[in-house]
């Protein structure tokens, strides 16, 4: 078997793009996997591009012994853009060694240690301040329209959460985001009295429409320094919060804030490779580890995950992009010991279903895991075609 062709398809997703890689072979088996450019990964089709002719009229099937010529190759740039592209790929071909095998990608590695998967529903309620019209629901504008959304995840069957920071002290509701964009908070990354309040405003109402069962999660991301997480987190220590998360390259400053901190700590969905989880790790700077399997590729990511078991630590996915990706990330959900519990984005636009052969089954806010050859779902071009980049 030879690699024939590599490409890289792209659609419209409301408020980002949803891109995928193609890998053909003159055996009339195709591999997929999703990567992400929408996100400060600007250029990351063209890296792939580049890497992936070295791989054309190579056998598919030694995925490992690949992926290591594509790091000899790029040794002096590691990480970053060239980590999301190897990773890119060597999901692709794991793919096609699972469809030439005639296996779902878990049998590959191991086999499942579990068939159903709790999920927890992420981004919840930041969407709908922003995008509302995009997934087709109202937008979100208060705080009772707050308790209403939690209310909405636990009559759907959900059994967790997960929220980022809202603004209705304004004429307009607002996401806080200045770790990302310059906006109120940038560049200083301090919280002030207002975010904290609105913090306590808003996982109060959460709480009230969800009910005293559901696992609440608040995701800070890169929006602090040091002090202010530590400030975030004590200022809310009379909520139960499952988990506190947040972004930071420095595993002594998490490791400070995990000590502090009156509720457990996650963290790494920005963190490549088992040498950049390496410092995090040994530092117990976390009580569940945040790997993204896109950015990391599904082989890499068990590799993760092992050293994360050897230091007593979970591991959850990073999960916030299409279908796809939901699949490859349940796979890897499936086969690890130490699973903790896996990330879905609920609210999308209509035609995601669309975009691939078999949608994940969620059934009571669990994902069975699918049964069919490679990641047990395809990607439908003809949706892809049918909504372009804008």
């Amino acid at each position: 078997m030879k690699i024939t062709k590599i490409e890289d398809l792209h659609c419209n997703a409301g408020w980002r793009n949803l891109s995928f890689l193609k890998i053909e072979t003159d055996a009339g088996i195709t591999g997929w996997s999703e990567f992400n450019e929408s996100y400060g990964s600007v250029g990351l089709s063209a890296v792939i591009a580049g890497l992936s002719k070295l791989l054309i009229g190579a056998d598919p099937r030694p995925v490992e012994r690949l992926t290591a010529q594509l790091y000899a190759k790029t040794r002096q740039a590691p990480g970053g853009l060239i980590q999301q592209a190897i990773a890119a790929i060597e999901n692709a071909l794991v793919d096609i060694k699972a469809r030439a095998l005639g296996i779902p990608v878990y049998e590959l590695l191991g086999g499942p240690v579990r068939d159903r998967l709790r999920l927890y529903w992420s981004h919840c309620g930041s969407y709908r301040i922003d995008h509302a019209t995009a997934i087709g629901v109202p937008p979100l504008t208060d705080l009772a329209g707050v308790r209403r959304l939690g209310a909405e995840v636990r009559e759907r069957g959900f059994t967790a959460l997960k929220t980022n920071i809202f603004f209705f002290d304004d004429d307009q509701p607002a996401l806080f985001m200045p770790g990302f964009t310059a906006s109120a908070g940038w560049p200083e990354l301090n919280p002030s009295r207002r975010v904290i309040a609105a913090l306590d405003q808003q996982l109060s109402a959460l709480r009230r429409g969800a009910g005293t069962e559901m696992d609440i999660m608040l995701d800070l991301n890169f929006n602090f320094k040091t002090e202010g997480y530590m400030r975030i987190a004590e200022a809310l220590a009379a909520h139960d919060i499952f988990w506190l998360e947040l972004d930071t390259m420095d595993a002594a400053a998490l490791a400070l804030i995990r000590g502090r901190s009156p509720h457990p700590v996650a963290s790494g969905e920005s963190l490549f490779h088992r040498r950049g989880f390496k410092e995090f790790l040994y530092r117990q700077a976390m009580d569940v580890a945040i790997v993204d399997v896109p950015w990391n590729g599904i082989l890499e990511s068990m590799k993760i995950a092992a050293a994360a078991e050897a230091h007593e630590i979970n591991v959850a996915p990073h999960n916030f992009y299409g279908h796809l990706s939901s699949m490859m990330s349940a796979h890897f959900c499936a086969a690890i010991g130490n699973f903790r519990i896996m990330e879905i984005d609920i609210d999308d636009v209509p035609w995601k279903d669309d975009l691939v052969t078999v949608s994940p089954d969620i059934q009571d806010g669990h994902l069975h895991l699918p049964t069919g050859p490679g990641w047990g779902t395809e990607i439908n071009e003809a949706a892809v075609r049918a909504h372009p980049v804008t």
